[in-house]
């Protein structure tokens, strides 16, 4: 028997690991986008009080001088996008326990659970423009596909010119990194107009990112809202919100490769950090709060499973 893959390997371990974990604690964890009106016209009926006017057909009404209502298929065969950010800001955090390394394990076991009911699981990986697009499917195999995909998204590196990794935080001394080029900060604006594109029926749209970027994301989350289910997965490290308190630092925008030396024991610029965390993070929630979209928070040092379950309770509570 041939060797097993890394895809292959990453999907057994999340199987035994995790996924039979959370047998039987997240069914029912999600709905159908069509809440019980499929799309598959069946035919006519005459229409009776309490039905829904919007489904009237109005063109036969007038012929038939009765009014007519279109009958629909139920459909409950569900469509999810898994919108995956691989920015450079993805690659901070522990080896082995990056944001990139959870965002690969959050989209291989969502894409397992969601196509073992024969819904259809599609994956776009999103790097400034750069998209990689796996188009849905459904299977173990196709799950497999997904997670090729993260590997060679991995070993190409972010899209920053050379495919280099950054590192967040760097003790000074040593000298600067040698030359990068940076593309500038995550196009949030342009991964969402990216997956609308590519979601032709209505879909749940998952969007796995750190939301560290720029552009107007807020009108394009809008644009997704009314006619697709949308969830975000925020994941976040340790070093996107706390500067370690080390002395003088070299401090590097992982996405715009701006350097800075600081002194991380200076209580100003340490209060100065902490109120520009606050207000990103405040925006950005009330952003998510102005679209109708739940944004719930991943950490990269918290366990996968209990947070999916933190995840599913905290959808069913909004739902109720």
């Amino acid at each position: 028997m041939p060797p097993r893959t890394t895809s292959e390997r990453l999907l057994l371990r999340l199987e035994w690991r995790v996924l039979r974990r959370l047998e039987g604690r997240i069914a029912g964890g999600y709905r159908t986008v069509h809440r019980g009106v499929g799309t598959d016209l069946a035919g006519l009926r005459p229409y009776a009080e309490g039905d829904d006017a919007r489904h009237i057909d109005w063109n036969v009404t007038a012929r038939l001088n009765e009014p007519q209502l279109r009958v629909f298929n139920e459909d409950r065969e569900l469509t999810a996008w898994l919108v995956l950010d691989h920015s450079a800001s993805m690659t901070i955090g522990p080896p082995g326990r990056g944001k990139h390394d959870v965002l690969g394990e959050l989209a291989v076991l969502l894409a397992l659970m969601f196509s073992r009911g024969g819904n259809q699981v599609g994956a776009l990986l999103y790097d400034n423009g750069a998209v990689r697009t796996v188009p849905p499917g459904s299977g173990r195999r196709h799950v497999l596909h997904i997670a090729a995909a993260l590997e060679r998204a991995n070993a190409a590196g972010p899209a920053n010119g050379n495919g280099r990794r950054q590192r967040r935080f760097g003790r000074s001394g040593g000298g600067p990194p040698g030359p990068v080029k940076h593309r500038g900060t995550t196009d949030l604006a342009g991964m969402l107009d990216a997956v609308a594109k590519l979601a032709r029926r209505r879909s749940l749209i998952i969007v796995i990112s750190d939301f560290i970027g720029s552009g107007d994301w807020e009108r394009s989350l809008l644009r997704l809202g009314p006619r697709h289910e949308v969830v975000a997965l925020r994941i976040v490290d340790t070093a996107d919100d706390e500067l370690p308190e080390v002395g003088l630092v070299v401090v590097e925008d992982a996405e715009t490769g701006e350097q800075l030396i600081l002194d991380s024991t200076d209580h100003v610029l340490r209060a100065r950090f902490a109120e520009a965390v606050a207000e990103r993070d405040a925006l950005l929630a009330a952003g998510m709060r102005r679209a109708g979209v739940p944004v719930h928070r991943i950490d990269t040092s918290a366990d996968l499973a209990t947070s999916l379950v933190e995840v599913v309770s905290s959808t069913r509570r909004r739902r109720l």
